[in-house]
């Protein structure tokens, strides 16, 4: 979870302002929590302690109403709402929210209906259900020992993705799709060879850099672990409600 985390802070000062160097400063005073912070961390919250996934996730957003960023249109009324339901979305919200379903799951069908589950609440789209599953799967194989290559072999079977991918034909390209973003992202994974790495090259190509930053945050903390340094250095950018559910959510996994 601290990998989508890490992602969208790192990533959040790019938002609106897009970067192609891959030598950025990780962390500075302009970066921030986004709405991708909130919802992974209201997702960990509601699995943690079986909660009503929309109802928590809801809860945590309405705590939060202007994060760094805003939240999009849709889900911006979705979190005003007093009765919100899902709106058939298939933007990439629900590929970056759902890193923990793939930890708590002992099962890989497990795995691809807890991931199910936490989009539809507001993703109920047959392309945003799958991009979260196809997230959930990468890192429920990566937890398995698989090697990148086997990881993204079984994602692109699973989701239909083609991740045949050039640079030319990512860079400078904002899509706020799960079916524009996630092929991206995994592409990322297998360009990259350390958790750092794939942040700085998530970030740099000038996309949806915060989201992107945290679905392949999410993906390559699984497969390669996060350093101590880079953990410490996020910290003081999350709310003490924050730092707990992190917390308890590596104590429940250990």
């Amino acid at each position: 979870m601290s990998g989508a985390i890490i992602g969208d802070i790192a990533g959040s000062r790019f938002e609106f302002n897009p970067t192609n160097r891959y030598h950025f400063e990780l962390f500075t005073k302009e970066c921030g929590f986004t709405d991708d912070t909130i919802c992974t961390v209201a997702v960990a919250d509601a699995i943690m302690n079986d909660r009503d996934l929309g109802e928590c996730v809801h809860e945590w957003c309405r705590r939060y109403p202007y994060p760094m960023g805003g939240y999009g249109g849709s889900f911006a009324r979705w979190v005003h709402s007093d009765q919100p339901v899902p709106y058939n979305s298939f933007g990439n919200g629900a590929a970056m929210r759902v890193s923990s379903v793939a930890w708590f799951a002992d099962s890989r069908e497990k795995a691809l209906k807890l991931a199910a589950k936490t989009a539809s609440i507001t993703h109920n789209h047959p392309e945003g259900i799958k991009g979260a599953q196809t997230v959930a799967l990468a890192i429920y194989d990566a937890r398995q020992g698989m090697d990148v290559k086997a990881i993204l072999d079984d994602c692109v079977t699973f989701s239909g993705y083609n991740i045949d991918l050039e640079l030319d034909d990512v860079q400078n390209k904002f899509d706020e799709t799960c079916q524009g973003t996630v092929p991206v992202a995994l592409w990322v994974i297998g360009q990259s060879s350390s958790f750092e790495d794939a942040i700085r090259r998530a970030v740099s190509l000038g996309a949806d850099a915060d989201t992107l930053g945290a679905i392949v945050g999410s993906i390559a903390e699984a497969i390669w672990g996060i350093s101590e340094a880079i953990k410490q250095a996020v910290n003081p950018y999350l709310t003490d409600e924050m730092k707990e559910v992190v917390e308890l959510f590596y104590k429940r996994i250990s």
